[in-house]
């Protein structure tokens, strides 16, 4: 029986990688196989010295979470969302494609020797972040078309009242409040009525009892694995 691919959505600041962690350890505790995906990673995470990489690789946390900004793409997306080096809009969507895109093999063969994957952020983030900065919305989902399509997404719903109080706001390129405004409109583009709108204003552990009660009222029995996301708009 294959994995289930679990998305984590929301806006910066909702708790997003917070939760996907504590998810992770719930899963863990219950032995079951899982894995979870950062895209991209946190530099901050990244193992600088010997000693940190022996940490990362005894860590009960997957490697995959500690590196994920290392790939040669990873590495040019680090440096533009830390602001050291400019580059075209275009350019870095496409660089954030190509990041899921390096992922997607691996991530196949998890799923489908029956690891369960966590993702924080995935294709709808690329889009409505691009969108949000005014590229055109149906442009910047080509890129992603025919990636792996998710059993759930689980977005992480909070003001941005609520976000700009939370510490660390303001950090990263986008974590600007006007920017932000206009992403929270472009993922209510994107979102269907399969995702799981999840109220991340409450506390912490009610978030979280909240994300577990929509991963156990996931089907058992799952469908084969699909490389079909946003495929519809190929045949349009």
């Amino acid at each position: 029986m294959r994995g289930h691919l679990i998305v984590i959505e929301g806006c910066d600041r909702s708790g997003k990688s917070t939760q996907c962690e504590r998810l992770l350890q719930r899963l863990q505790q219950e032995n079951k196989p899982v894995q979870l995906f950062k895209f991209p990673g946190k530099p901050s995470s990244y193992p600088t010295s010997l000693d940190k990489l022996v940490d990362a690789i005894v860590s009960p946390l997957p490697l995959c979470l500690l590196i994920d900004r290392t790939t040669q793409t990873g590495k040019m997306i680090d440096s533009y969302l830390k602001q050291s080096t400019q580059m075209d809009d275009r350019a870095i969507h496409l660089l954030f494609s190509a990041n899921r895109w390096e992922a997607m093999e691996h991530m196949k063969n998890l799923l489908e020797e029956g690891t369960t994957l966590i993702v924080d952020r995935y294709a709808f983030s690329g889009v409505c972040f691009s969108a949000a900065k005014g590229l055109d919305f149906e442009w910047c989902r080509q890129p992603d078309i025919g990636l792996l399509s998710p059993d759930v997404v689980m977005f992480l719903d909070l003001s941005l009242d609520e976000a700009e109080k939370r510490g660390g706001f303001g950090e990263e390129r986008y974590e600007k409040r006007d920017l932000q405004q206009r992403v929270r409109q472009e993922f209510n583009k994107v979102m269907d009525q399969s995702w799981k709108m999840i109220d991340a204003s409450k506390t912490m552990d009610q978030v979280h009892d909240d994300m577990v009660a929509v991963v156990n009222a996931l089907p058992p029995n799952r469908a084969p694995l699909k490389s079909d996301l946003w495929i519809d708009l190929q045949r349009s």
